[in-house]
C-alpha cells in the first residue's frame, strides 16, 4: 500500500517539477493583458477537464476580476449542439455567439485530441483569438494536436489522467495565485 501512494505522489511531484516556469507566466501574462483590455477568456473540456475550468471560471471571476465563462457550465447550450448538431460542435457553437475580438480560449485535454476542443480551438484562431492548449501525456501523446495548434501550451509530464487533472488545477493555483501576488 505504502508504495502505491510513494509512486502516485513521485510522479505527481515529478510532473508538477517538469513543468515550464515561463509558460505559465507568459499565460499570467496574457490573462493580466486580457484584463485590463476588457475581453474574457473561456475554458472548455470535457470531464475532468471541464471540472477544473469550472472551478477555475470561479476562481479567476471572483479573486482576479477577469470576465472567466466556462462553456461546460451552459448546459443547456451544450446539450442542444450536441443534440440538434453533432458533441463536437458544443464549445464552437457557442463560440460562434460569444467570441469577441481580444477573448481567450484556453482548452483543456489529458490527451489534447478531444475533438470538441480542437474544433473550437481551430474557430478560435480562425478568427485570429488567442488560444492556450492545457494537456498532458496520456497515451503517451505528448499533449496532442492541442499543443501543435494554439498560440501558448503547457503539458502535464505524466502518463497518468489522474495526476493530469491534478496537474492542471495546480497550474491553474499557480497562475491565480501568480496573478493576484
Amino acid at each position: 500500500m505504502k508504495s502505491f501512494f510513494e509512486n502516485y505522489t513521485q510522479d505527481l511531484i515529478n510532473a508538477i517539477n517538469s513543468l515550464d516556469w515561463n509558460i505559465l507566466q507568459a499565460i499570467a501574462d496574457k490573462l493580466i493583458e486580457l484584463k485590463k483590455n476588457g475581453h474574457t477568456v473561456y475554458l472548455i473540456g470535457n470531464g475532468g477537464s471541464s471540472a477544473t475550468p469550472s472551478h477555475s471560471a470561479g476562481d479567476w471571476t471572483k479573486e482576479l476580476r477577469i470576465k472567466t465563462i466556462c462553456l461546460t457550465d451552459n448546459t443547456p447550450s451544450v446539450t442542444a449542439f450536441a443534440n440538434d448538431t453533432d458533441y463536437a460542435n458544443i464549445f464552437k457553437g457557442q463560440l460562434e455567439t460569444f467570441l469577441e475580438m481580444g477573448d481567450i480560449v484556453i482548452g483543456y485535454s489529458g490527451s489534447g485530441n478531444s475533438p470538441n476542443v480542437i474544433n473550437a480551438i481551430d474557430y478560435a484562431k480562425s478568427k485570429g483569438n488567442f488560444t492556450i492548449g492545457i494537456s498532458g501525456d496520456y497515451n503517451n501523446k505528448k499533449g496532442g494536436k492541442l499543443v501543435q495548434m494554439t498560440n501558448l501550451s503547457i503539458v502535464a509530464n505524466t502518463s497518468s489522467m489522474e495526476r493530469i487533472e491534478d496537474i492542471h488545477l495546480i497550474i491553474n493555483h499557480i497562475i491565480k495565485e501568480y496573478i493576484k501576488a
